[in-house]
């Protein structure tokens, strides 16, 4: 590959749906390449990257990671500016039993080892809030990841905390566990702000619009009636986390037990996922079931944050479960901001001053509590 110098460049493992990449590609940087082993997710990527120019240059493959070689993108060591990727949540997620390292789906190792491989400046991994919750769980095997591999390869860690969604304006309670870690000349400058705090973005607020154009598609004399229903629910709060689940289980719906109750309360029924609009054949079931109306895929995908424009390829079921398991785009994006206000400062450093007169590096961390400050 050859990418252009004055831009900053990244490379996305388990890129899935894009909802990383887009977060990502909003704060500025370049994808190199989006790597992903699923084919709906390709065909997904595909859809939206090929042939858009603000996307050119980017490349999507369809890989195994496990057997994937990270030279074959053909960077020197070095060359990257980032490496982001959300490794499988189900090791480190309740659903999935917890079972970290012990976990076969477990690819820490695999974004190591690339790491290892292409030592880009900066890395962004994101995972499940079972990741750090609680403190001890996974306390060893943190410290293997951080201190023992990370470490060695010469990075600072920057920052390892949970995040929540709806502090950036995504209308939906989804915590994620985040690492930012950047070669030492970059970390110094690597300054994380808080989300400003405001207002809640609502589910109505989301999905006012869409489901208007829905009820008023659906031809009944009621309709008004309905959607206002709908709405002054649908005003109360956040959605709770989707759920995308697993090719291993059925159909699509919105989550467990208590996930559903809490969406009813929304005006919203969590028994499966409507039908595209255009081919809306059973009102009575996607708009007008006791419970409320049925997202459609487009709309769970409002819920993550994705812009109204991403496309997602496949069948109903596979298409929202695409969606379910994204990585909330505002969410990177606000991470990828920060990435990338450290990496201007050091380009406009080395650009300013003889190399001779830098600042050191800074010293790396000794221990997980430097690492992640008051998180523990």
């Amino acid at each position: 590959m050859s990418p252009d110098k004055a831009a900053f460049t990244s490379v996305e493992i388990c890129a899935g749906a894009g909802g990383q990449a887009v977060g990502l590609h909003k704060a500025g940087f370049r994808h190199l390449a989006l790597i992903e082993v699923d084919k709906n997710a390709c065909d997904t990527l595909e859809l939206n990257v090929k042939d858009n120019e603000e996307w050119k240059g980017c490349k999507v493959l369809r890989e195994d990671l496990t057997e994937f070689d990270p030279k074959s993108l053909g960077l020197e060591r070095g060359e990257l500016d980032l490496l982001a990727g959300g490794v499988p949540c189900p090791p480190f997620s309740l659903a999935g039993k917890q079972l970290g390292p012990d976990d076969e789906r477990d690819l820490f190792p695999t974004m190591l080892n690339m790491i290892d491989v292409l030592q880009p400046k900066a890395v962004m991994i994101e995972n499940v809030r079972g990741l750090l919750e609680p403190p001890e769980k996974f306390k060893k095997y943190r410290e293997e990841v951080i201190l023992h591999r990370l470490e060695k390869a010469g990075y600072v860690k920057c920052y390892w905390k949970v995040l929540e969604a709806c502090d950036y304006g995504v209308p939906q309670l989804r915590p994620r566990a985040i690492l930012v870690a950047m070669k030492e000349e970059y970390a110094r400058h690597f300054v994380w702000t808080e989300p400003e705090s405001g207002q809640l973005v609502t589910v109505a607020d989301a999905l006012g619009p869409s489901m208007r154009a829905r009820f008023e598609a659906s031809g009944r004399s009621d309709w008004e009636e309905r959607f206002n229903e709908w709405h002054r629910k649908a005003s109360n709060g956040v959605a709770p986390t989707l759920v995308g689940g697993s090719k291993k289980h059925g159909g699509a719906d919105l989550g467990p037990t208590r996930a559903k109750k809490a969406w009813e309360k929304l005006g919203v029924c969590g028994l499966g996922v409507a039908n595209n609009p255009e081919k809306m054949v059973d009102p009575s079931r996607d708009l007008f079931a006791k419970a409320g109306p049925k997202l459609t895929v487009k709309q769970a995908a409002l819920i993550q944050g994705f812009p109204e424009e991403w496309k997602f390829a496949g069948l109903k079921t596979a298409a929202y479960r695409q969606v379910g398991n994204a990585f909330p785009p505002p969410v990177a994006e606000a991470v990828g901001l920060q990435i990338m206000g450290a990496l201007k400062a050091r380009r406009e450093e080395t650009e300013a001053l003889p190399q001779a007169v830098l600042p050191a590096p800074a010293e790396p961390a000794s221990s997980e509590a430097d690492l992640v400050g008051s998180l523990f």
